[in-house]
């Protein structure tokens, strides 16, 4: 299995506790974050990973690398901001596996990886988001779902409770064929999920796994105290 982990952000929201540095980098217990999504996803059987790096990318080299505890690690350089769209598409071509997980750099959803691949294939999926139930969606948004395929996505609601986009897809290879007429920046989010997700087969896969976004100061700071703790 491969995954590309978007680690291209600045961490804007979180100036004022990490500075000069890209977010994935951001030190936990002095650890950088992207260290913490690396040990999970080598525990799942992730052979080779694509590190897509924008903002000060050579941090993020200096430290990792050609490999993590063997580990297998590329980079793919957006030499301007790409989008995140942009980025995936950059990056898709350095995969060889007909699959490849992607996954945001500033956020840990320990889905269960392998599982979620088998449910993909069983559901002949082109395109396969883990979703996290919370009681309140207001920082991300509500995704509707209907036989576990994905219906619609929602603006945020303030303390309206339902499902989250995790930040963790599966993605077939031949996702994005034919798509150039995107731009070359684009949102992943905006531009493809939410406005041609009809187009495709889009599943839902449920975990009740741990989730935390580093993205706001006040969960940086939670997870200084629950991430050293994970087994």
């Amino acid at each position: 299995m491969e995954a590309i982990i978007l680690a291209g952000g600045m961490g804007t929201r979180l100036k004022s506790v990490v500075k000069n540095m890209p977010k994935p980098m951001a030190p936990i217990r002095r650890t950088p974050f992207l260290e913490y999504i690396l040990n999970d996803l080598l525990n799942q059987g992730i052979k080779k990973v694509i590190l897509s790096t924008g903002y000060k990318h050579e941090v993020v080299k200096e430290h990792f690398g050609a490999s993590y505890q063997g580990m297998e690690i590329e980079y793919s350089v957006e030499d301007v901001p790409l989008g995140t769209g942009g980025a995936i598409r950059k990056a898709l071509k350095q995969i060889t596996q007909p699959e490849v997980f992607i996954l945001n750099g500033d956020t840990m959803f320990r889905a269960n990886l392998p599982a979620m691949k088998e449910f993909h294939r069983a559901h002949q999926a082109d395109l396969t988001l883990a979703l996290k139930n919370m009681n309140d969606c207001s920082r991300y948004g509500r995704v509707e779902t209907k036989d576990f395929r994905v219906t619609q996505f929602k603006e945020k609601m303030a303390g309206q409770p339902g499902l989250i986009n995790g930040g963790v897809y599966l993605l077939s290879q031949h996702l994005f064929s034919g798509l150039e007429q995107l731009p070359e920046k684009f949102s992943f989010e905006k531009d493809f999920l939410e406005a041609r997700h009809q187009n495709y087969n889009v599943m839902a896969y449920l975990s009740n796994t741990y989730f935390i976004d580093i993205g706001i100061p006040e969960d940086f700071s939670r997870a200084q105290q629950e991430l050293p703790n994970l087994v």
